[in-house]
């Protein structure tokens, strides 16, 4: 199994994902999204949470750490 440069830095809902989007873009750092779902049923049809994983570059992931840091310690105040 090759190892790869992209590292899992957040998994969410649709709202919560395109904020640290959004936030990572303004210190130009390009994320990778990846759908997925709790049931493996489609949600449209089923119902369901759907969920998205954000990946980062290695190169990138101290900085981005520190983005979903600060996004999600925001709404626990």
């Amino acid at each position: 199994m090759s190892e790869s440069n992209y590292i899992k830095i957040y998994t969410g809902d649709f709202i919560m994902v395109q904020r640290i989007i959004s936030d990572l873009e303004k210190i130009d750092i390009s994320a990778i999204v990846k759908e997925e779902n709790q049931s493996g049923l489609d949600p449209k049809i089923y119902g369901g949470q759907m969920l998205q994983e954000i990946y980062v570059h290695r190169d990138e992931l101290d900085k981005a750490v520190l983005i979903v840091e600060e996004i999600t310690s925001e709404l626990k105040d």
